[in-house]
């Protein structure tokens, strides 16, 4: 299956899936949010138009499951144009403030399991397959997955400020 570990940067849990490199000595992302949601203040935002730590998990939680998505299509199909995904309403159709901590924990830690397992699946010869979003912004594999842990550690930044 020639499958390139350098794609497994997908974070999950400590040892497992780890980013090469990265300056951060513990870049395991998702493995963050059990503690931050366990918070007393994890349901509180911490100003107005700044969302609490619940909805960022809830917003994580759906980026792992749309990367993960999207990261299919690019395996399955010839430079697939991906579902447009509107993330603001998205937290308001799910009511991402009004879901509960735990649930939002466990649904999380799995969706980021998915995906570092389907990144970590990636072969050599998939890397450069491309797919775009609707506002014409193309990724390759690769891209798609590094872009996927920037926007991980940006969320742990953002909850953890």
């Amino acid at each position: 299956m020639d499958a390139d570990p350098g794609l497994s940067r997908v974070p999950v849990r400590r040892g497992r899936h780890r980013a090469r490199g990265h300056p951060d000595p513990d870049p395991d992302a998702v493995s963050h949010f059990p503690e931050v949601l366990a918070r007393s203040a994890a349901t509180e935002r911490p100003a107005d138009g700044t969302w609490s730590a619940l909805e960022y998990a809830c917003h994580v939680r759906d980026v792992c499951r749309i990367f993960t998505e999207r990261l299919e299509l690019m395996q399955r199909e010839d430079h697939p144009r991906f579902a447009d995904w509107d993330q603001d309403a998205t937290a308001v159709e799910q009511r991402y403030w009004l879901q509960d901590p735990q649930v939002v924990s466990e649904q999380l830690a799995a969706g980021g399991e998915a995906a570092a397992v389907a990144f970590s699946r990636v072969r050599k010869d998939e890397r450069d397959r491309t797919g775009s979003r609707s506002n014409g912004s193309q990724f390759t594999v690769e891209s798609l997955g590094r872009y996927l842990l920037h926007d991980l550690f940006h969320h742990v930044w953002d909850v953890n400020r």
